[in-house]
């Protein structure tokens, strides 16, 4: 599903108008990503849950020559699927 079906399948269950979903949705990015650039973590009970995580230096390989080099420490995000969610899936 992309993010065109999606908003059709919100505003047709939410009986609103796909604009407004739109709206809705852009608005979700926007504070969920600005919650956890300031290390925030974001929960949708039940649902899913958007955290800052820290990745530690390593060694990598470069695939097209094989060579070593150093991957630097960085943030990551970290999106996990939380239990009503793992269950719905698991029927």
């Amino acid at each position: 599903m992309n993010r065109k079906e999606l908003v059709q399948a919100i505003a047709l269950r939410a009986d609103v108008s796909q604009s407004d979903v739109d709206d809705v949705l852009h608005a979700l990015a926007d504070v969920v990503t600005a919650s956890v650039v300031a290390n925030d973590t974001v929960t949708i009970q039940g649902f899913v849950k958007f955290e800052q995580t820290q990745r530690q230096a390593r060694t990598g390989r470069n695939p097209q020559t094989g060579a070593e080099m150093r991957i630097p420490a960085q943030a990551a995000v970290k999106v996990s699927a939380l239990a009503g969610l793992k269950n719905a899936v698991k029927g």
